[in-house]
C-alpha cells in the first residue's frame, strides 16, 4: 500500500464532506482501512488526528465565508456542522482568536489551507531494522482499551500508573502491546506486561494474550521515551513503508523497553510489528 497516496485520498474525501456529518469509520471506509489503521497513519504523517484537521478546515471555511460579509453567522454555523451559534462562537474564537462578529466587521482570520501529504527524502539519518519469523508465543499483559485519538498522551500515563502501583510492579513490564482492533472502531488494546514464560502464574488484574506466529519487522529506537518510540512510528510510516518491500499485518504491535535509563538520550527501545512481503499482500 502507498501510505501517502492512500492518505491524500483521505483528505480528498474529507475536503469534499466538509459540509456533511462524517465519521472516522466513513473516512476510514473511503480508503479501505479500517478505522484505527487509518487514524494511525493520518495522525503520524499531518500531525494531527482526523477529526482535528476537519474541525480546523471547517473552521477556517467558516471564517472565509463570514469575512466575505455575505452570510449570517447562524448560517455559517450550520453550514460547518455547529448545532448552535454559541457552540460554533466559542470553537471559532479558540481557532481564529476573535469572534464571528469580530470578521464580518472586519478582523483577519487564520487560515489553514488544504493539506497535500508528501514524503521528504533526508540524508544522514539511518533507520536500523531487522526482519525475523518469530513462533506463536504468550504474552502476561496488564491491559487497558484507549482511543486512538487520545493514545498518545494517555498510555504514556498508563505506564506512570503500571510503575506506581507496588502489585503491578510484581510483573516485570518491559513490554507494550497494542491489540488492534478488527472492527471499524478506533478503540483499541493496550496492554504492559512480558512473555508468560517470565512470570510464575496469572496474578490479578493481568491476562494472557496469544501471539500467533508471524514475520516481524523489528526497528531499533535510540533517545528518550515516549518522544523516540513515536519518532519512529512516524519515520516508519513516512520512510519505510512507502519504500519498503513489506506490507503491515494488522494484528499486534510490540514495544521492547530493553533496560536502562528511560530517561537517557542513549536509551534503546524497540518497535515490532508483523510484516509480510508486498507480493503475498496483493
Amino acid at each position: 500500500m502507498d501510505w501517502v497516496k492512500t492518505i491524500n485520498r483521505a483528505i480528498e474525501y474529507m475536503e469534499d464532506h466538509l459540509t456533511e456529518d462524517i465519521a472516522l469509520k466513513d473516512i476510514a471506509g473511503s480508503i479501505h482501512l479500517s478505522a484505527f489503521h487509518f487514524q494511525r497513519a493520518f495522525s503520524l504523517l499531518t500531525g494531527m488526528s482526523p477529526a482535528e484537521y476537519l474541525r480546523k478546515r471547517r473552521l477556517s471555511e467558516a471564517g472565509a465565508v463570514l469575512a466575505d460579509g455575505r452570510v449570517k453567522v447562524i448560517d455559517a454555523a450550520l453550514k460547518y456542522g455547529y448545532d448552535t451559534p454559541e457552540s460554533f462562537a466559542k470553537a471559532f474564537t479558540r481557532h481564529h482568536g476573535v469572534t464571528p462578529t469580530q470578521v464580518k466587521n472586519g478582523s483577519s482570520i487564520r487560515f489553514m489551507n488544504r493539506y497535500s501529504v508528501q514524503i521528504t527524502i533526508e540524508g544522514g539519518s539511518v533507520m536500523e531494522y531487522r526482519i525475523e519469523k518469530w513462533s506463536a508465543m504468550d504474552l502476561l499483559v496488564h491491559a487497558r482499551r484507549f482511543h486512538a485519538e487520545t493514545s498518545d498522551r494517555e498510555i504514556p500515563a498508563f505506564w506512570d500508573e503500571y510503575y506506581a502501583s507496588e502489585d503491578l510492579r510484581k510483573i516485570p513490564g518491559y513490554l507494550g502491546i497494542c491489540a488492534q482492533p478488527k472492527t471499524d472502531s478506533d478503540v483499541f488494546t493496550y496492554g504492559i506486561g512480558c512473555r508468560a514464560s517470565d512470570a510464575d502464574g496469572v496474578p490479578e488484574g493481568f491476562e494472557i494474550l496469544h501471539i500467533p506466529e508471524h514475520t516481524w519487522a523489528v526497528f531499533k529506537c535510540v533517545g528518550a521515551m515516549p518522544k523516540a518510540i513515536q519518532d519512529m512510528w512516524e519515520r516508519i510510516y513516512r520512510e519505510w513503508l512507502p519504500a519498503a518491500d513489506y506490507e503491515l499485518v494488522p494484528d499486534y504491535d510490540i514495544e521492547n523497553y530493553l533496560p536502562g535509563d528511560p530517561a537517557s538520550p542513549n536509551y534503546v527501545s524497540e518497535i515490532c510489528f508483523p510484516v509480510k512481503k508486498k507480493a503475498e499482500a496483493e
